[in-house]
């Protein structure tokens, strides 16, 4: 008798073997285990690349499968559906149109999803992540937040907004300016998102400006993603310092290292020893000092927690991109009567800002919203959200 060889497959790491989504038994397994975790009373669930779920290896089909949307329907009646829970899968390769499909509440899969067109933008187009861009193309970036704003309405989705996640450099390192205009550009990062449509997400120690590591050895570096881009350029003769150039900007441990809490040892994260070492600026950057200064990064995302929750207009207001100097980033929300302009500089110098209208009132600002319009002169950095007259 010819005997029968079970194979693992897997994507990403041997401990990680994928599971056989095919087999409804396992399936009623996944939906008991997600059960059991509703019951202890937990808000929701961030479904790890979901869109892989329906994979067909054989095929090759990797990214949204054809059974794909019949697993989170049954999922959804199973577990989650009828609770007031949250629930956001990422999916990298998700179009506005796809993103209809997990998250139109008609079709009783999920409450939204997380895509990353605009983070493709850290790379180099057509190449590995580790060809990364050391610019970033403010155009793009506008034409793909537009896209998403416009495409992907109130009624048939809805959209996270985020820069920040454990599996990407810290947004002022690779975007902002994290030397002269740490807090300045952190803060029109922060003004750009909260203000759009979509549900924000504020990843640990964004609140307060961390920065990406710099690793100086690969000694340094736990990610097994790091470790294996390593292994495999060195081989082919990529030098040392042009591999740890790469992790050092792009690499996932960036935004892996201890949360800094304050000036004591291991920026009061452990007394113990890290998993990985704590950011060296840790005496500078951490929440205790944010904390004492009333200017720092930290006050400016919660005040622009209480806006969105107390302003029903960002949840339906209308989206406009308007024509600016390339890196100017300026849209117009606009819900009735009332009209709501957000403007960031998104670089280290002065630009131009041409718009009409006077200011009713400054909702946030990281300048002088009012001094702004009257010159019509952003500093680098600049960034507000002001009502129109």
């Amino acid at each position: 008798m010819k005997s029968q060889v079970n194979t693992i497959s897997t994507f990403f790491s041997k401990k990680q073997p994928d599971l056989n989504w095919e087999n409804e038994k396992l399936r009623q397994k996944i939906y008991e285990m997600m059960n059991f975790w509703i019951d202890k009373g937990i808000g929701g669930f961030r479904m790890d690349v979901i869109d892989m779920i329906g994979k067909i290896p054989d095929e090759k089909v990797v990214n949204n499968g054809p059974m794909l949307h019949p697993y989170l329907k049954e999922m959804n009646q199973a577990t989650f559906g009828d609770k007031n829970l949250l629930t956001v899968g990422e999916t990298w390769g998700a179009t506005p149109e796809i993103a209809k499909l997990y998250s139109d509440p008609k079709g009783q899969e999920l409450s939204m999803v997380f895509q990353f067109e605009h983070i493709g933008l850290q790379y180099q187009e057509g190449q590995p992540k580790w060809h990364y861009q050391k610019e970033l193309n403010i155009p793009k970036l506008k034409e793909i937040f537009n896209k998403w704003q416009t495409e992907l309405g109130v009624e048939d989705g809805w959209n996270s907004l985020f820069w920040n996640n454990h599996d990407l450099p810290r947004i002022v390192s690779i975007w902002g300016n994290d030397q002269e205009y740490r807090e300045k550009s952190a803060k029109a990062f922060a003004i750009l998102l909260h203000l759009m449509r979509g549900t924000p997400y504020i990843y640990q120690g964004e609140e307060i400006g961390m920065t990406n590591y710099p690793f100086e050895t690969l000694d340094q570096v736990e990610d097994i993603e790091s470790l294996n881009y390593a292994r495999e350029v060195l081989e082919k003769g990529v030098p040392m310092e042009e591999i740890m150039d790469s992790i050092r900007v792009i690499g996932r441990d960036n935004a892996r290292t201890p949360m800094q809490w304050d000036e004591s040892k291991n920026a009061g994260f452990s007394t113990g020893q890290p998993w990985l070492a704590v950011n060296p600026n840790y005496q500078a950057i951490n929440v205790q000092e944010a904390l004492a200064n009333p200017d720092s990064i930290f006050y400016t995302y919660q005040k622009l927690v209480k806006i969105r929750k107390e302003n029903s207009w960002l949840i339906r207001a209308d989206f406009e991109l308007l024509d600016t100097v390339e890196k100017v980033f300026a849209y117009i929300r606009k819900d009735g009567d009332r009209r709501f302009l957000v403007v960031a500089n998104l670089s280290n110098e002065e630009q131009d800002l041409i718009v009409e209208g006077k200011v009713k009132s400054v909702l946030i600002e990281n300048t002088t919203a009012q001094e702004v319009f009257e010159k019509q002169i952003l500093a680098p950095w600049d960034a507000f959200c002001v009502e129109l007259l």
